[in-house]
């Protein structure tokens, strides 16, 4: 009984010593790193790999480092013009420093998007409506400028932010549509007349040509009565040019001096 007891007691033992060593190994994958601390004091990062650690007395924080893609709930902004808009966008960023990320801050994820909002509707709202429709590059970098700046001190690097939407009041949106309208109907008036004084011009030019030989303008009055009788034109109405008539005259008192 003795013996019997001895071997519970032995295989107890095993249990707890294997359950010991498995407890101290820890396997980290390519793009993971683990954050040790050692009776609660920072002892470095290790990994990826095997890790041994010392039971009880050495604890281990898994990091992940692989890109985050968060997105930022939709945010009411009202822009420097007072129009009120909804605006979401969507951060990339990742842990570079795992022990900062660990120890500076207490929730990096939560601590990044709270920050992501907060500066969203700070950078909008210096910006017109018209800024936020055309101007999202820039918009999406002065974003991103300010947000890695804040989080590197918990060793988050932002990669990237994109504005993915900007919601607008249905009236806004009619309001917007009759300035396009009116905007197009101002450039076909200012292309119309820019039409015309070109036109003008050319006219001008071919006037001083044509003055300079009067047969000219008489082959212009022959060409132009050729193309209206090929338009099957029942009624011709065309003017007399007066040095033609003029020209009749003289032929007439000629023809009557001759007679005479």
């Amino acid at each position: 009984m003795n013996e019997f007891g001895g071997l519970i007691i032995l295989g107890v033992a095993v249990v707890l010593v294997l359950l010991l060593l498995l407890s101290a190994v820890r396997i980290l994958r390519e793009y993971e790193r683990g954050v040790v601390f050692t009776l609660g004091r920072f002892s470095g990062v290790k990994g990826p790999g095997i890790i041994l650690l010392v039971p009880v007395i050495q604890q281990l924080v898994r990091m992940d480092l692989r890109t985050i893609v968060h997105s930022v709930p939709t945010q009411d902004v009202i822009s420097r013009d007072n129009v009120s808009v909804k605006v979401n966008a969507v951060i990339y960023f990742r842990v570079i420093d795992p022990e900062r990320a660990t120890i500076q801050v207490e929730n990096f994820m939560q601590a990044t998007s709270e920050l992501a909002q907060t500066t969203l509707r700070s950078v909008l709202g210096k910006h017109e409506l018209d800024e936020m429709l055309a101007e999202r590059d820039r918009l999406n970098a002065d974003v991103q400028d300010i947000l890695d700046a804040q989080t590197d001190a918990w060793g988050i690097k932002v990669a990237n932010v994109e504005i993915k939407h900007v919601d607008i009041d249905e009236s806004m949106v009619r309001a917007i549509a009759r300035q396009a309208e009116a905007e197009r109907e101002r450039r076909a008036k200012v292309i119309n007349a820019e039409g015309e004084q070109q036109a003008a011009q050319k006219l001008l030019e071919a006037a001083e040509v044509l003055a300079r030989s009067p047969g000219a303008m008489q082959l212009r009055y022959l060409s132009t009565l050729n193309v209206i009788a090929n338009e099957r034109s029942n009624t011709i109405v065309f003017p007399f040019p007066m040095n033609m008539k003029e020209l009749l005259e003289a032929i007439a008192s000629t023809t009557a001096r001759q007679d005479a």
